[in-house]
């Protein structure tokens, strides 16, 4: 362990930064290709929706009848990859996005009383719960699907607007409440910063898509109240639990997979890169969101990168011990996107060395060079496990690692593609 230690310390920084360089540039647009590749035809369900997949790529088989269960933030994921997809020039995914659509409208939306249950099947609602999380990648899909023109993205736009607003958002607080049963019962006092941090994200791209200014506001709030009061109140820790009147809840234990205990530094890097959207969204008027982008990165690749093997510990305990210390893939492509947006703002070599090193890290221990994916999980010594995911179970993440860098950092992939940016050889 020594030597990878020593391995680890060491970055190459000499030159110009990665992503103005040809080589680096077709690089990751051949990952992004590969990505597209691997997920393009095989998670397509002929029954409806995006099929899970195993380790090899292929689709989880069914445990009876009804089909394999399908949850609400892989489907609009999907859509908005697929879109990308589209942007990008890829035959094929016009179908991915239409079969996601579609899906979402006739199985995951509650007809009767609105909203969108977290998981279904070939049948029914297997989880007719109605989450934050999961309506913000509602509104993400719509959002995505209306920069490609797809005729059925405002009628979804405009309904999961209207839940969003009329259901989840509490004005008092400029947040989102959490979960809901399917007739809209309350389903305990929790609140939490996860599903308040991807509606940041989808507001910012219901706000291109549209030109409405009252997203980009709720995307502001949230910002202030879960980054400038609270993360900034734990010296740049950023709380994920929190009481119904939005006090941080130290002692929570939850779901490992969504609402883990302690912080985890990859939320952290997610929200640093966010704010550089938004502070540029805003026409970098609220000079706060810069330099809090700044304080989450450099606190969170101080405490929350192992020096010794590297990669991000999954979580931290308030203390910044390491408490779940194995490493999940998408931390990394957090990592990445915010090095990248951050250095293109500011000429701080620090983020073009973490760009770099993280790249490394995932490029040698995360990329599945033999069947095509990442890997989600590794081990303190950093082979891959399946102790919270199971097969390859994302794409997002991982293609917007390889396209973030590609792009300028005022805007989302989708909106920097629709410009007809230049995503290969060119800067």
């Amino acid at each position: 362990m020594a030597s990878q230690g020593s391995q680890q310390s060491w970055v190459g920084t000499g030159g110009p930064r990665f992503v103005q360089r040809p080589a680096h540039r077709r690089w990751l647009l051949g990952q992004a290709m590969g990505l597209l590749d691997f997920f393009h035809y095989r998670a397509f369900n002929p029954a409806g929706g995006f099929s899970p997949l195993d380790d090899a790529g292929l689709p989880f088989p069914a445990k009876d009848g009804r089909g394999v269960e399908r949850q609400i933030h892989d489907t609009t994921r999907t859509v908005h990859c697929f879109a990308i997809a589209h942007l990008l020039g890829l035959p094929g995914a016009d179908r991915m996005i239409d079969h996601g659509m579609d899906f979402l409208w006739k199985r995951h939306r509650d007809a009767d009383r609105g909203g969108y249950f977290w998981g279904v099947d070939d049948e029914k609602a297997t989880n007719p719960t109605k989450q934050a999380y999961g309506h913000a990648f509602v509104l993400l899909a719509a959002s995505s699907a209306k920069v490609v023109g797809h005729p059925d993205a405002d009628r979804l736009l405009a309904d999961v607007s209207d839940v969003l607003n009329n259901r989840f958002w509490e004005a008092d607080v400029g947040a989102t409440s959490e979960e809901y049963a399917a007739d809209w019962s309350p389903l305990g006092n929790y609140r939490g910063q996860n599903s308040n941090m991807h509606l940041t994200e989808a507001l910012m791209a219901a706000y291109e898509a549209t030109d409405d200014r009252a997203y980009l506001a709720m995307a502001e709030s949230i910002a202030s109240l879960i980054i400038g009061r609270h993360a900034r109140e734990q010296d740049w820790r950023v709380a994920e639990h929190f009481t119904e009147d939005w006090q941080v809840d130290l002692d929570y234990e939850g779901d490992p997979t969504f609402r883990p205990a302690g912080t985890t530094p990859g939320h952290a890097l997610e929200w640093s890169r966010l704010l550089v959207q938004l502070w540029s969204l805003g026409n970098r008027k609220h000079d706060w969101l810069i330099d809090a982008a700044r304080q989450l990165f450099f606190k969170t690749v101080s405490i929350g990168w192992d020096k010794a093997a590297g990669g991000f510990y999954y979580t931290l305990d308030w203390q910044d011990r390491p408490a779940r210390s194995d490493r999940f893939w998408w931390p990394c492509a957090e990592g990445i996107g915010a090095a990248a947006v951050l250095g293109a703002v500011d000429p701080d070599p620090r983020f073009e060395e973490w760009y770099r090193r993280i790249w490394d890290f995932s490029a040698n221990h995360l990329i599945d060079h033999d069947n095509g994916g990442w890997f989600p999980e590794l081990d303190s010594d950093l082979k891959p496990v399946n102790r919270v995911f199971r097969g390859k179970p994302d794409l997002y993440h991982a293609l917007q690692a390889c396209l973030i860098p590609l792009l300028p950092a005022d805007g989302s992939i989708t909106r920097g593609l629709l410009k007809g940016l230049p995503v290969g050889d060119g800067a």
